[in-house]
C-alpha cells in the first residue's frame, strides 16, 4: 500500500484503532447489571418512554362503550395447541368452542376487549399473577394469545364488514396488548431524573461517529484519496 502523506495516515489509523476499541468494549457486560452498552442503553430509553405510551384508561373507555355489541367470531388458529389456549383466555369472558383449529366465540365484543385491555394493564404495571392465576400461563404467553386471538379476530371482523369494530380491536392490540407485553418488567423512569446519562448518551453518539468519520477521513488523505470538485463545462 502507498502512503503518501504518512501524518494524515498515522493519525486515522490510531483513531480508526481507538474507535474499535471503543466499540468492543461496548459488547462486554461491564454496563450495570451484567448488561451491555446497548441492551444498558436500551433499558434506559424503554425505562423512560413507558411513562408516555399509558394509553389503558382511553382504550377501556373505548372497549367499554362496545359492550352491547354482540359478536360471532370465527378465529382461525394455525394449530390444536393455539386453538386450546385461545379457547382458554377468550372463554374466560365468552363462550368460546373448538372447531377444528378454529375457535368461534360468541359474547360481547366489549367484554371480550375489555379483559384483553384489563390483562394489559396489568402486565404494564408488572403484574402477571392475575393471568397465570386465570389461564394458567405466565403473562406474557397469555399476552401472546391474546394477541394472535385478537388479530383473528380483526380479520374476521373485516371479512364480516364490520370494519368499525375491526378498527378498534386493531386500536386495542396496537396501545393495550403490545404496550404491555413490551414495558412487561421495565421500571418507568422521568427524562429529568436521568437528564445526565441523556445528555452523557448524545454527546457521545455525535462525538463517537465524528470520531469514526475522521478516522476514516485521515486515512483516505494518508493514502492520496481524495475528492475533488469537477471542473465547470463551458457551453
Amino acid at each position: 500500500m502507498l502512503v503518501r502523506n504518512k501524518k494524515t495516515f498515522t493519525l486515522g489509523l490510531v483513531m480508526f484503532i481507538g474507535f474499535t476499541a471503543v466499540f468492543i468494549s461496548m459488547f462486554t457486560p461491564h454496563f450495570g447489571n451484567g448488561n451491555n452498552a446497548f441492551e444498558a442503553a436500551d433499558k434506559l430509553f424503554n425505562s423512560i418512554s413507558k411513562g408516555s405510551t399509558y394509553y389503558m384508561p382511553m382504550i377501556r373507555e373505548q372497549a367499554q362503550a362496545e359492550q352491547p355489541k354482540q359478536v360471532s367470531l370465527t378465529l382461525r388458529m394455525v394449530s390444536p395447541v393455539d386453538a386450546e389456549r385461545t379457547r382458554t383466555v377468550f372463554g374466560s369472558v365468552a363462550d368460546a368452542r373448538i372447531e377444528g383449529t378454529d375457535v368461534v366465540v360468541t359474547g360481547s365484543l366489549g367484554a371480550i376487549l375489555t379483559r384483553a385491555v384489563d390483562d394489559s394493564d396489568a402486565m404494564f404495571a408488572n403484574n402477571d399473577k392475575s393471568l397465570l392465576a386465570e389461564y394458567g400461563m405466565g403473562g406474557k404467553e397469555s399476552m401472546y394469545v391474546w394477541w394472535k386471538g385478537l388479530k383473528a379476530a380483526e380479520k374476521n371482523l373485516k371479512k364480516q364488514k364490520l370494519f368499525k369494530e375491526a378498527s378498534l380491536v386493531n386500536t386495542i392490540l396496537n396501545r393495550g396488548v403490545e404496550v404491555g407485553y413490551n414495558y412487561f418488567g421495565v421500571e418507568p423512569e422521568s427524562a429529568t431524573s436521568r437528564s445526565g446519562i441523556l445528555a452523557f448518551a448524545l454527546v457521545f453518539y455525535v462525538i463517537y461517529t465524528l470520531w469514526f468519520g475522521y478516522s476514516i477521513f485521515f486515512l483516505f488523505d494518508g493514502i492520496g484519496l481524495a475528492m475533488k470538485g469537477g471542473k465547470k463545462k463551458e457551453v
